[in-house]
């Protein structure tokens, strides 16, 4: 076993030295191992507890949270099932397992575990705020509210674990119990920072805010959130520190004001959007000619969008889309000859425009992970050129209007995802906060992709440095 100079590992070393088939100080060491960032250990310390007590809940349980964390999302719902099978009566384990479910697609069987993680915990907050998740995918808006409200109760600001060496920079991240975060997982490294977050629609004037260097408002959907905004302004009231993404900036990024005050801009071609009652929905359409896309506001990656190819099928992909008003989106064709589809994603931070991919697909609804890419060389090449020299793909009249919209939007971290028309305009789908970093797969295929995401994570966290110093001075 390595040894360590943390003195909890060092005591349970000492431990385990004089009793090594004891699962509990196995289960123990390994938690401790996760705690301080040591993930591989970790998880082999999980598996030895549980080669010694296999229904073990702490290591069952905590070996799922590792495992999703490191985005084995399959072997973690399986860690979370051994759990529920062996200790029905742990919520959190239910709950868990329910958040698994959720994110696999398997709706009732994830109300399934939600709602017996409520039975046996009526008060339990992530029990709420998981049933909330559900409610708010399947499109009950109005049941998804009253789960939320019932999640606030006692939810405290949690800090995550900070792993890194000498003081931390400290990061109040503020986000929205209805969704539309910002995704800080990757951007805010627990080397770096040590994070405090806040669900807006908890805090109350009696809530203690913790130290802080820098507030990260990670509430970055317009359309989902407007009533959380009113919120981050009300926790705002109560800190002097610098703000990351000011709620102003954001309230004005929704898609149909968006395409409003963004048409204007040179170089840009951004599409006709109205947010239409299902009432009368069809007078609407008709205003905007076919194909026409549909989309029910709040959603991303995808849920909940629709494109209608005639005044015949109106009425029936509407049926199929949640809630009481609908996106009406003109369509933009950004196919090539050959029928191609092309979505490229730059990322705005600090002022600076960042490349961070380019999905090519023979669908119209372009998202990277269902994109023609891992298949096709071609089009990694075509990306990979993107990549690293964004300029001389995408030429000087969608590079000026990039720059355009970064000054419209006023944002610290945004990205915009968009199409080229053939006479180099941009063609305008979407620009807000809300856009995700991801590292790519660990395949040596997509070694070419690491750079540019690391710069983008760089270049945030350099962002979020200068502006906590910037407050010290």
């Amino acid at each position: 076993m390595r040894s360590s100079p943390d003195p909890e590992l060092a005591a349970l070393d000492a431990a385990l030295a004089q009793r090594p088939d004891h699962a509990e100080l196995h289960y123990c060491r390994a938690a401790r191992l996760m705690q301080t960032g040591r993930l591989d250990e970790a998880k082999q310390g999980f598996l030895a507890a549980l080669s010694l007590a296999p229904t073990h809940f702490g290591a069952l349980n905590d070996l799922g949270t590792l495992l999703h964390r490191t985005d084995f999302r399959t072997a973690a719902r399986t860690a979370y099932a051994e759990a529920v099978k062996h200790h029905p009566d742990k919520a959190i384990g239910r709950i868990n397992l329910g958040n698994a479910l959720l994110a696999n697609g398997e709706i009732d069987a994830a109300r399934a575990e939600f709602e017996a993680a409520i039975r046996l915990e009526p008060g339990h907050p992530d029990a709420h705020q998981g049933l909330a998740n559900l409610l708010q995918h399947i499109g009950e808006a109005d049941a998804a509210e009253a789960q939320r409200r019932l999640s606030y109760k006692g939810r405290a600001p949690t800090t995550a674990p900070y792993r890194g060496e000498g003081p931390p920079c400290r990061v109040l991240v503020l986000m929205s119990a209805v969704g539309g975060n910002v995704p800080t997982r990757f951007v805010l490294d627990d080397t770096v920072f040590e994070t405090t977050a806040l669900v807006v629609e908890a805090f109350t004037p009696e809530t203690t805010l913790p130290d802080h260097d820098v507030v990260f408002n990670a509430v970055g959907d317009a359309d989902l959130c407007a009533a959380a905004l009113d919120y981050v302004e009300r926790v705002l009231a109560h800190t002097t520190a610098p703000v990351i993404n000011p709620p102003d900036r954001v309230r004005p990024t929704g898609r149909a004001e968006n395409a409003r005050r963004l048409a204007s801009l040179p170089g840009v071609v951004a599409p006709r959007v109205e947010l239409a009652p299902r009432d009368g929905i069809e007078a609407r359409a008709a205003a905007f000619g076919y194909p026409l896309l549909l989309r029910s506001p709040g959603y991303h990656t995808g849920q909940h969008f629709k494109r209608v190819e005639s005044a015949a099928d109106l009425l029936a992909a509407a049926a199929d889309l949640p809630g009481r008003d609908i996106l009406l989106i003109q369509y933009l064709d950004a196919r090539d000859a050959r029928g191609c589809a092309r979505k490229y994603r730059v990322m705005m931070i600090g002022g600076a425009l960042f490349p961070l991919h380019l999905a090519i697909s023979a669908d119209w609804k372009v998202h990277y992970f269902t994109a023609d890419m891992a298949d096709r060389p071609e089009h990694r090449a075509e990306e990979e050129a993107f990549l690293n020299d964004m300029p001389a793909v995408l030429g000087p009249r969608a590079m000026a209007a990039l720059a355009h919209i970064q000054d419209a939007l006023g944002l610290d971290y945004a990205g915009v995802d968009f199409g080229l028309a053939r006479n180099g305009d941009l063609l305008l789908f979407e620009a807000n906060a809300t856009m995700v970093v991801n590292p790519p797969p660990p395949e040596p295929i997509w070694d070419y992709r690491r750079p540019a995401v690391e710069r983008i994570l760089a270049a945030a966290q350099e962002m979020t440095l200068t502006r906590s110093r910037a407050a010290r001075v």
